[in-house]
């Protein structure tokens, strides 16, 4: 099942980027919610091999949760796979530069199921695929107007 979109942000490509790569705050926002977040690589730099593990309650149950990113090319492509009881996901943002001050931040989301369960719950998702699209959408476009606002700022 595949989610994707796109939005046009003013702000420069390279700073776009930069702002995408705060994987700290991201970090700190899951924690906020609840979720426990550990990074398992000892990068100083943000690039291909950083791996988190994390653990949270959905639904009433624990879900464990691992990312790892697997493509970072500045300033264009963040690829992040990431996998959990059943399902695997993999996240890539690309950026395009459409002029000096503004950028198109792509937003893929592609989820596999690896077992029985797990293809019975994706299956139930596309029976509401219009209203999560919608859903993502609207989440997506709210990230690219916190990376104008931050930029900004």
């Amino acid at each position: 099942m595949k989610f994707s979109t796109r939005e046009d942000v003013e702000v420069p490509i390279d700073q776009a980027f930069a702002l995408i790569c705060d994987f700290d705050a991201y970090e700190r926002s899951a924690m906020r919610r609840g979720a426990e977040v550990r990074r398992m690589d000892d990068m100083t730099k943000p690039g291909v091999g950083m791996k988190w593990a994390a653990s949270f309650k959905m639904r009433g149950k624990k879900r464990d949760l691992e990312m790892e990113m697997i493509r970072f090319e500045r300033p264009n492509e963040i690829c992040v796979l990431s996998s959990t009881s059943g399902i695997d996901g993999t996240g890539q943002i690309e950026l395009l530069a459409l002029s000096r001050n503004r950028t198109r931040v792509s937003v893929v989301f592609e989820l596999k199921p690896t077992n029985l369960s797990a293809r019975l719950l994706v299956q139930s998702l596309k029976l509401a695929k219009n209203s999560l699209t919608k859903r993502y959408k609207l989440r997506v476009a709210e990230y690219a107007k916190s990376i104008e606002d931050r930029h900004q700022s």
